[in-house]
């Protein structure tokens, strides 16, 4: 059996880490193992957290994406990100393809706020504005194609 008073603390301190930002769960277990917390009350606790909306992986994944969008990153890098905080591509996906129209004009965002809207003006230069956007996480498709266009 848990000791009453340690779930208590326990959630205290899994809900004072949710107040500062949203965590996944295997983000929140994460640091409250490295409390030495027992396991099974670490996971008590996160069931009810999940069951009273505190622990929120959906909410999490949305305002994850959106401001990794506002800063300029891209599908495949967020996704990778978000998977690292122990997400599945099914719980990513839905939120990642709601935003497929605007990637065109989100790559070609971060693109002019590093190079301007001047296009490349040789090979090299291409590649390396091609390695930026690559870094930064869009489609080398899109890049390619961004990069390619005839203004």
């Amino acid at each position: 059996m848990v000791d009453p008073d340690q779930l208590a603390e326990i959630e205290r301190r899994a809900l004072k880490l949710l107040a500062i930002r949203e965590h996944s769960r295997l983000e929140l277990a994460r640091k409250l193992r490295a409390r030495d917390y027992d396991p099974d009350a670490i996971e008590a606790v996160l069931e009810g957290l999940a069951d009273q909306g505190a622990l929120n992986e959906g909410r999490l994944t949305e305002t994850y994406i959106a401001e990794r969008v506002d800063k300029g990153f891209g599908p495949l890098r967020i996704r990778a990100e978000l998977r690292e905080k122990g997400l599945t591509d099914a719980a990513i996906a839905p939120f990642l393809d709601a935003k497929n129209d605007d990637w065109p004009a989100l790559l070609a965002e971060a693109h002019a706020r590093r190079f301007g809207q001047t296009p490349p003006t040789d090979p090299a230069d291409y590649g390396r504005r091609g390695r930026f956007l690559e870094q930064r996480g869009f489609p080398p498709e899109l890049i390619r194609r961004h990069l390619s266009r005839k203004d």
